[in-house]
């Protein structure tokens, strides 16, 4: 497993993912000796989580999947309004809920790629730059079947609508791996696809047209600071929150 990660890393990957630095990475304080240091490691990391959880990698728009329209508008509409206000904090909630779903699946991934072992090499995988390109795909035929078997065939993925792009790529390199099929066997296994009588699961369920509504109203100005009727008390919460 090892020597394939490693020709994968030099193949897709920055060249330090191919480095054999396992030892010295246990062996560095987890606090480093400037604190300023860690602080923007930690900015930096929050930066490249919330940047890898667009759908489309190739996107540089971030608005070509409807969700990724939505919420490329909620995050243009929220930096125009004023901080602090009732507006803003709706906006703020609207777009954590969309994060929220997003980061549920992408949690889902992890797990069953860490239950075939790949405990180190999970987040790894699973990293997707807007730079993606399909040119460097291995094998994009077979990845898009499997991405289909996964959508069709488990509830790995919450929405009806075609999943994410995104995984497309990392799909690519699990085949790559030769591990693409223990993947799916274990997706299966975990998560077993739900009837259509089935409830949507609480707190992940994103109405797009009401955000698409709640965009248009944040970038018409219309902050409703002081209009706290009972509608806007109502204000939709975007996924049904336990």
């Amino acid at each position: 497993m090892g020597s394939a990660f490693k020709r994968f890393c030099v193949q897709f990957c920055c060249c330090c993912c191919a480095a054999d630095d396992g030892d010295d990475d246990e062996k560095q304080p987890l606090v480093p000796q400037d604190p300023l240091e860690y602080f923007n490691r930690e900015v930096q990391k929050r930066r490249d989580e919330e940047t890898n959880l667009w759908s489309e990698p190739g996107d540089p728009s971030h608005s070509e999947r409807e969700d990724d329209r939505v919420l490329y508008g909620l995050l243009q509409a929220r930096n125009k309004t004023r901080m602090g206000s009732t507006g803003y904090r709706r906006l703020s909630v609207d777009i954590e809920a969309m994060r929220d779903t997003r980061r549920e699946v992408r949690e889902k991934w992890k797990m069953l790629l860490e239950n075939l072992g790949f405990m180190a090499e999970a987040d790894s995988l699973l990293t997707v730059s807007a730079g993606g390109s399909h040119d460097r795909m291995r094998n994009a035929p077979a990845a898009r079947a499997l991405l289909h078997t996964l959508h069709t065939e488990t509830s790995v993925f919450y929405s009806r609508e075609p999943p994410p792009e995104r995984y497309l790529f990392i799909l690519d390199r699990l085949l790559y791996l030769d591990i693409a099929e223990d993947f799916l066997a274990n997706a299966k296994r975990f998560y077993p696809p739900t009837d259509d009588s089935d409830e949507e699961t609480p707190g992940l369920t994103v109405n797009l047209p009401l955000l698409l509504a709640r965009v248009e109203q944040a970038m018409n100005g219309r902050d409703d600071e002081d209009d706290e009727g009972p509608s806007d008390r109502e204000d939709g919460n975007l996924s049904d929150r336990s």
